[in-house]
């Protein structure tokens, strides 16, 4: 299903590129307390019986969103791709069938948007397959109009440059074996491609209102040195930054967020050299998992205080090439404790489907054999009911290797959205209480971090600020009761999540998480 029907998409993609509209944004869809579900929309809900999650099976569910708490979607990459996760393209024109037509991509859209909803994408042009029109004009023919296109390891342009790893090909969970190559982020071509092909995403009918395009982009595996190949250096300068000034000359409200190459890194470079607008905020997440009071005030510290003014960082527990948090760490109160270190300690929150319901799912690392199969268990299917089967369970991967033999899909286990929806004490149902105390306290949603000392080393707190409004957070870490006294100025306080009252020394229940309302 291609984009457009009767037009070369290059030709309006070039068109696109050279539009010059500043649109005004949808003001309601870009004010506070945004929470991001980040989704991986081949596992989520089937609505046509194909054990595929589609854009008509998503749609239906956004109630369901809406119900939880989040007002933003995160999209893994939606383009034609060998692999399940469509990440290294076919086409990039081309959305994958699996998810539905063109018309009932903009229809999700549209609806999302109606909520006021934002729906962010998942983008990575640095690579293409060997099925993409690139690689099959370009490689052995020096004449080709996409000779510039991509990287070669020879001059006659018959062995395209490896990718990341140094490897030349994937072998797909289903047996195929994937040619890839990297794509020449130096080329001026590539790069009025890549605005092109953005601003249609942000814009498909050109009609400058936005309804029908995505409110922002995560670029996966952003580097400065891709792959620490020679050629491609410097593309924060070169690349990035020119693609990212050149789409919001479109929309100056869209939202660009970068996954840093290394985890490691607190991604600074990403805001002042490539532009963008958002990091992911890795060190904190490890702080989190931590339960060290230590190692979360030093990153806490390092992610919250010392990002750039106006710019901002995703909070996240879990991803799509992480372990689930829930395989790590099956203690639930330690898993509720962490969610509300996440959902209220600052940042924008990045929510990976299905942790509300506390998900398991660990990567093979190899247990597989050479497949991107090994990542399967992070991704499974949502878990809408008790039993592992029923309307809408995109399991697409059944009876296909073993990382279906050993699903983590189990009647009867607790971990479904049936058995958690009606239970008060359910993990669901604690995500579902901080995001409505979240959307009701725009200190909590969109207020400052300003740390605070207390006299226990295994207490962690902090306020939260706006508008001369303050909340006071303190979190038990630890697995006995524990007694603190915070060093506030403040001297009254109302409890409004918890259990301990406000004053001078107070105890804190094991692994729970109090938050006062400060006067």
């Amino acid at each position: 299903m291609s984009i457009t029907s009767k037009k070369s998409i290059l030709s309006i993609l070039v068109c696109i590129s050279l539009l010059k509209t500043e649109a005004q944004p949808d003001a309601k869809r870009n004010s506070g307390n945004e929470v991001i579900y980040h989704l991986f929309l081949r596992s989520f809900y089937d609505s046509n019986s194909d054990k595929h999650g589609d854009f008509n099976g998503l749609r239906q569910k956004l109630d369901y969103l809406q119900d939880l708490g989040v007002n933003a979607i995160l999209l893994l990459p939606l383009y034609d791709a060998d692999c399940y996760h469509n990440y290294f393209a076919n086409d990039f024109e081309r959305i994958d069938p699996k998810f539905g037509t063109f018309d009932e991509y903009v229809a999700f859209m549209k609806d999302a948007h109606k909520r006021n909803m934002k729906v962010y994408m998942d983008m990575e042009t640095q690579y293409v397959t060997s099925k993409h029109k690139w690689y099959k004009d370009a490689v052995g023919n020096l004449s080709s109009p996409y000779s510039n296109y991509l990287l070669f390891d020879d001059a006659a342009h018959t062995t395209p440059a490896t990718m990341v790893f140094g490897l030349r090909e994937l072998t797909s969970y289903d047996g195929k074996v994937i040619p890839i190559t990297t794509v020449n982020l130096k080329s001026k071509e590539v790069l009025d491609y890549n605005i092109g092909l953005f601003k249609y995403f942000m814009d498909p009918n050109k009609d400058g209102k936005f309804d029908d395009g995505v409110d922002g982009f995560r670029l996966d595996h952003a580097m400065d040195n891709l792959d620490e190949k020679p050629t491609l250096t410097n593309l924060f300068t070169e690349f990035w930054n020119p693609l990212i000034k050149d789409i919001k000359k479109l929309n100056p409200a869209i939202s660009i967020v970068g996954e840093q190459a290394d985890w490691k890194d607190y991604g600074y470079a990403y805001f002042d050299k490539a532009g963008v607008d958002r990091m992911f905020g890795f060190g904190l997440q490890r702080a989190i998992l931590s339960f060290n009071k230590k190692e979360l005030t030093n990153k806490a510290d390092s992610v919250l205080l010392k990002t750039p003014k106006g710019k901002q960082q995703l909070i996240f527990l879990e991803n799509h090439d992480l372990d689930r948090f829930a395989s790590l760490e099956t203690n639930i109160q330690k898993q509720k404790l962490a969610a509300s270190l996440q959902l209220l300690i600052g940042g924008i929150p990045s929510i990976y489907y299905g942790q509300e319901i506390g998900m398991k799912g660990k990567g093979g690392n190899g247990a597989y054999g050479n497949s991107d199969g090994n990542d399967i268990p992070r991704r499974e299917a949502f878990e809408w009911y008790k039993a592992p089967a029923g309307k809408g369970m995109a399991v697409w991967y059944e009876n296909t290797g073993k990382w279906w033999t050993d699903t983590n899909l189990k009647s009867n286990d607790a971990i479904s959205l049936e058995e958690q929806q009606s239970n008060p004490n359910s993990l669901f149902n604690h995500y579902r209480t901080l995001l409505k105390l979240r959307t009701n306290n725009a200190a909590i949603s969109d207020g400052e971090y300003i740390p605070v000392e207390n006299d226990n080393s295994e207490v962690f707190s902090f306020i939260r600020k706006k508008d001369g409004k303050s909340v006071l957070v303190g979190a038990n870490l630890s697995e006995l009761v524990q007694r603190v006294s915070i060093k506030s100025e403040f001297k009254k306080g109302k409890t409004i999540f918890g259990k301990s009252p406000f004053k001078q020394a107070t105890e804190i229940e094991p692994y729970e998480v109090v938050v006062w309302e400060l006067n």
